[in-house]
């Protein structure tokens, strides 16, 4: 009852703050924001919004306050944001916070892809997620509390650089999650640049260090998705990768995702009642909410069998064997 109430006193707090003549401002000004990050507090486009930062801040808080993060960033990211902005550009909804240094940066990062089974349907949109869950297989995003982990580089193939073959390496950096996200390792569930490599063909390059038995490596062509959707982990464009790594390699620090079940299922709540979403003291982004009618969780108890019968019914598949490549 005590837990209840507290959340029911927290969403009438927000619901007032968000309900007045500038919502943004209210709730960033209520809080103990800093004056120079209170300009980045909002629903505009490079901007957080309070809620999103206030729980971002709050795990951050407590991490530090444990002794566990000693890292002067934290880390955010808004998963009811389009992932593109009205430019035609990848809109920043993942947020990089370095309060110490009064820094605040807006990057682009894709959300899960999901999947379209027979017996049920969680896929979504390039623009924007409908779909969300904690469920491992789901290639769904999952909201909540990580702590950045190890990192892991692995080789993908070969591609054309500059002229020449070149090997093509991707660094993994792993999360650990916590509550509803605590089976992230389970998941794999990460982040990492959006890049990846296309495979073609194969050519014998038996001084490579990645060559198989017979002395052959794969080569492809580099994809490029930034702002696009992903399997599930949060993907960053090569740059913006570049200074995230670099950010929290031996020195890990939060990651806030929004939204979480509970927030998911309130505003669907919300949408049937026909009620509108900000006067509930809840939050989405209005664009997506458009787009996609109405959010859905699917929590693992639910999906997980779902996705296993589908694996099950998959014929069994030959090894993959790429053709050779017409050089070389």
């Amino acid at each position: 009852m005590l837990l209840n109430s507290l959340r029911l006193f927290m969403a009438i707090l927000l619901g007032v703050a968000l309900s007045g003549s500038h919502p943004t401002r209210a709730a960033a000004q209520a809080s103990d924001t800093p004056a120079w990050l209170q300009d980045h507090v909002g629903v505009a486009e490079g901007q957080i919004a309070p809620v999103v930062l206030a729980r971002a801040r709050a795990l951050y808080r407590h991490k530090t306050g444990l002794g566990a993060i000693r890292n002067p960033c934290y880390m955010a990211m808004d998963a009811t944001r389009p992932s593109t902005a009205r430019d035609g550009t990848p809109g920043g909804r993942f947020y990089i916070i370095c309060e110490a240094r009064k820094s605040f940066r807006a990057v682009s990062s894709g959300h899960g892809n999901g999947r379209n089974l027979p017996r049920a349907d969680f896929s979504n949109g390039r623009q924007c997620a409908k779909h969300f869950s904690n469920a491992e297989g789901s290639k769904l995003t999952a909201g909540g509390s990580y702590v950045t982990a190890e990192t892991r580089t692995s080789f993908k193939g070969y591609f054309q650089d500059a002229g020449r073959r070149s090997p093509f390496y991707r660094t993994f950096l792993l999360f650990d999650g916590e509550g509803e996200t605590d089976n992230a390792r389970e998941r794999a569930i990460g982040g990492h640049p959006a890049v990846f490599l296309k495979w073609q063909c194969r050519f014998r390059n038996p001084e490579s260090p990645h060559a198989d038995a017979e002395g052959y490596v794969p080569y492809g062509d580099l994809v490029n998705y930034t702002g696009g959707r992903s399997n599930g982990c949060t993907t960053w464009s090569p740059s913006a990768s570049d200074e995230i790594l670099a950010l929290v390699e031996g020195n890990p620090t939060t990651l806030y995702i929004y939204p979480e079940s509970r927030d998911i299922d309130a505003v669907s709540d919300a949408v049937k009642a026909g009620k509108s979403v900000s006067r509930a003291g809840l939050y989405w982004d209005m664009a997506c909410l458009e787009a996609i009618g109405s959010p859905r969780f699917w929590p693992k108890s639910t999906l997980r069998p779902i996705i296993d019968e589908w694996r099950r019914s998959l014929p069994a598949q030959p090894p993959l064997q790429l053709p050779i490549c017409d050089r070389g």
